[in-house]
């Protein structure tokens, strides 16, 4: 059966299994500092009704005003360093990708999240702190299916030797992403997972941002990274980590581009049913392949079947405690 939606995309009714959308059983907060702005903010998560989407609530702007803005592809403004919904004049919200990912990787399709300053906070540099929030005040189901953007055919974005792609891949979420860093700390890195709850709890949660002490006096001229420290960075200076704890991973570069990928693709509005690959890639070229996607009506349709296996955000809170021991594989 086929339904045609106000914005005129089809969305298909199928027998198959059907998943709940879910949002978080309770209020909950969290506050920390912005890894670029180095200002102090709040957030503040609401649950909120079937069907509202993720969506930030920007106050603190002048004269108190106050901006809703949702966390779609088409609100991005900005995809340098961080991802940036909103806009410098009206109000924006920025370094949404850590949170985004922990949502996405939750399960959680509803919420309201209020926000007292100009940049989510940073944290650890992952989206650990954010998930371990979503664990203690618990998710609930709500009485609506949830709706997934199934890719039809493939859909890819290219800047020189750099791509990102989506393929059809009826079996869930795959990603494949790969870097190429002329660092022999870093190097050629390449990680393939197939995304559910429990595989993002184990392999890319804890996985913090990184950077290079070469380019922070750069960066802080340019006004990013003055919040930026070991307690929140990975830093790299040359072929050595400065971080007195090392590596939470022995590939932590590798799995945090993929969890910043898992934020920037949830801009699509929903799972997604199929598989992203990327080289090189990063958030402009991730948002803009979201962009590529949704501009072919051809290209993907909105259904509500849940992927044979794949339980999104159907899963209970797991111990990760040995993410931190060290890798022997």
């Amino acid at each position: 059966m086929m339904l045609q939606s106000p914005k005129g995309i089809l969305f298909r009714l199928s027998k198959m299994a059907r998943s709940k959308q879910s949002t978080l059983a309770n209020k909950a907060e969290i506050s920390g500092r912005g890894v670029h702005s180095d200002q102090p903010v709040k957030l503040v998560f609401h649950p909120a009704s079937a069907n509202h989407g993720i969506q930030f609530l920007r106050k603190g702007l002048a004269g108190g005003r106050e901006r809703l803005i949702a966390s779609r592809h088409e609100a991005v403004s900005a995809s340098e360093l961080c991802t940036i919904i909103g806009d410098a004049e009206s109000g924006s919200v920025s370094t949404i990708e850590h949170l985004m990912a922990a949502l996405y990787a939750s399960g959680i399709d509803n919420l309201l999240v209020e926000i007292d300053g100009p940049e989510v906070p940073i944290m650890d540099g992952s989206s650990a702190p954010f998930i371990a929030v979503f664990d203690r005040v618990g998710i609930v189901r709500q009485d609506a299916a949830r709706r997934f953007v199934k890719i039809l055919k493939p859909v890819r974005v290219e800047h020189g030797e750099k791509f990102s792609e989506l393929l059809p891949f009826a079996r869930g979420f795959r990603m494949t992403v790969e870097i190429d860093f002329k660092t022999d700390l870093i190097g050629r890195q390449k990680k393939t997972l197939d995304l559910t709850p429990e595989s993002f709890r184990d392999e890319l949660q804890f996985a913090r941002t990184f950077g290079f002490v070469k380019d922070v006096d750069m960066l802080r001229q340019a006004g990013y990274a003055l919040g930026a420290s070991l307690d929140n960075t990975v830093a790299i200076d040359g072929d050595s980590i400065l971080n007195p704890e090392g590596l939470r991973y022995r590939d932590e570069f590798i799995r945090h581009k993929m969890l910043d990928a898992v934020g920037d693709l949830a801009l699509a509005g929903y799972p997604i049913i199929g598989h992203f690959r990327s080289f090189c890639g990063g958030h402009r070229m991730n948002v803009s392949v979201l962009h590529s996607l949704f501009a072919d009506r051809t290209a993907f349709e909105i259904v509500e079947e849940r992927p044979a296996g794949v339980a999104l955000g159907e899963t209970r809170p797991r111990v990760a405690a040995l993410a931190f021991a060290p890798e022997t594989h």
